[in-house]
């Protein structure tokens, strides 16, 4: 089987910025780490340096009702920010609804202390990682 580009997502925070990546078969993902909205562009670049990345996934936070909140805003410029700093990169937005809480249930099922689980950034590379597999199983095919 021919390897694929990596995925990256993305769990856009206005204080910390989850990321997690495929594997080279895009068949799950991984947490890469959490880092602060200026060091995320350093990042990407480092990875793809070294790796073929073919998507960034994107969480856009949305309402119960299909409708956005204030966050969505913030989140859509740095989705133009992102594009603008990584043209050859295909970027995709995905529903985040519960992805913090996805994660933190399974953060706590995987044995961790408490204190463990929350340390800073933990939960924001883990939501990275529930988003990116969400995506993974809804475009298996």
């Amino acid at each position: 089987m021919k390897p694929k580009g990596r995925i990256v997502g993305i769990d856009y925070g206005t204080k910390r910025i989850g990321l997690a990546m495929t594997d080279p078969l895009q068949l799950f993902a991984s947490p890469v780490g959490t880092f602060e909205p200026g060091g995320l562009h350093h990042e990407l670049r480092r990875i793809m340096q070294g790796d073929t990345v073919d998507l960034a996934v994107v969480g856009s936070p949305v309402c119960d009702d299909g409708s956005g909140n204030a966050m969505t805003a913030v989140v859509d410029r740095f989705v133009e920010e992102l594009r603008a700093a990584f043209p050859d990169l295909r970027v995709e937005r995905v529903d985040e609804s519960h992805s913090s809480r996805e994660a933190s249930r399974i953060l706590a099922a995987s044995g961790k202390s408490r204190k463990v689980r929350r340390e800073k950034g933990r939960l924001d590379s883990a939501a990275a990682c529930v988003l990116l597999t969400r995506f993974l199983e809804e475009n298996r095919g």
